[in-house]
């Protein structure tokens, strides 16, 4: 995802002998799209593929469909407890999560990226390739296929966690063609956290639940999954502030597309932080009204005032449905006139394939919030 790194110890060259002080170290080469991807290789002391299967796998919980309809929906997310996903689709599955303790076994999710943002709290991913924290307003990328657990600091955990089945990335558009960020991105190189490599982790813990096509199973080894003795490669665990990132401001109000953030099929991820807003006399720089007619676009509300809408707070989830008009609730088009800066702050994503929702976002959803807008 971003460039590549090597720490620990290793080899002169890949796919060759590297003994340890317990005979041969293994290579785990962890690759994306294939073997034409970003990939990276870590070298273990055992064998990472020698693991026993415990019991029979379990099909995750059905979280249930319903369909998006004509209706622009608010859902109360932080009324809800644990981690209960509230949309999805063929691309993405986006969840609020409460967490109240640390992961007790290692996971791993086999087909999907990882992104949380962490709305409140604090804590440690540890995995092979070290251990990576994260506080509030971190973005916290774990890609797919990574053995990993979360160590919480604290109370008071609160995650917005979404799911991609297609690789996710930074948008092209920000890197030049040796992979640099550009001068002009929202964001640099060094605004990224990479996990504190130190060696082999062991924690005593020997399992770990994978997580496939809507599947859950669970694997022990006789050894840490975590003994990596060095790695190297462009795949690995990252962590960024939403408060990092750079915005573009206009002389009139500029497209949401302008705070893409991360990318992935069918899916962009947005971040709205706080800035100056446009500079022309005559601007208007609440965003106006809309209708995409090829997107959903979810809105998750972090903090702050947003522009354009009454009766949201922390926590509020809205979806906007393509093709429906949706813009600034009465009085705040009007209102935005002259202001100068914003405190907002939120993270958003555009869906290119129809999202449907799960029962835990019917039993948080606003039944007045479809009015709102006369």
């Amino acid at each position: 995802m971003l460039e590549r790194i090597a720490c620990g110890d290793l080899p002169a060259k890949p796919h060759t002998r590297f003994p340890g002080a317990h005979g041969l170290r293994y290579e785990l080469c962890l690759t994306r799209e294939g073997f034409d991807g970003p990939y990276t290789i870590l070298y273990h002391e055992g064998r990472p593929h020698a693991f026993r299967t415990v019991g029979e796998p379990k099909r995750e919980d059905d979280p249930g469909a319903y369909e998006v309809g004509l209706t622009r929906w608010h859902l109360r997310s932080r009324d809800l407890a644990g981690r209960r996903p509230l949309l999805f689709n063929q691309d993405v599955t986006i969840s609020r999560c409460q967490p109240t303790s640390s992961d007790a076994t290692y996971l791993q999710y086999a087909d999907t990226d990882t992104l949380l943002y962490v709305h409140s709290g604090a804590g440690v991913v540890v995995s092979g390739f070290g251990q990576l924290r994260f506080g509030t307003n971190d973005y916290v990328f774990i890609p797919k296929g990574i053995v990993h657990r979360l160590v919480l600091e604290g109370d008071g955990h609160h995650f917005l966690e979404c799911q991609f089945a297609a690789p996710l990335a930074l948008p092209r558009q920000y890197c030049n063609p040796v992979g640099q960020l550009k001068m002009d991105a929202p964001y640099t190189h060094r605004d990224f956290r990479r996990p504190r490599f130190e060696g082999p982790i062991e924690e005593g813990i020997r399992r770990v639940e994978i997580v496939k096509q809507g599947l859950r199973a669970t694997i022990e080894y006789d050894h840490t999954p975590l003994d990596v003795v060095g790695y190297d490669g462009t795949v690995y665990p990252l962590a960024f502030s939403i408060l990092d990132f750079q915005p573009k401001v206009g002389r009139v109000h500029l497209p949401p597309t302008i705070h893409a953030t991360f990318a992935a099929r069918g899916a962009l991820v947005c971040s709205f932080v706080p800035r100056p807003l446009d500079f022309d006399p005559e601007a208007i720089p609440c965003p106006y009204p809309h209708a995409s007619v090829d997107v959903d676009e979810v809105i998750f509300y972090a903090a702050g005032d947003f522009t354009s809408r009454t009766g949201v707070g922390p926590g509020s989830l809205s979806l906007h449905p393509r093709g429906i008009p949706h813009g600034p609730h009465p009085g705040r088009y009007e209102a935005s006139i002259g202001v100068r800066s914003t405190a907002e702050l939120a993270v958003m994503l555009d869906c290119a394939n129809p999202l449907r929702l799960t029962t835990a976002a019917i039993e948080s959803a606003d039944p007045h919030y479809d009015a709102s807008f006369l």
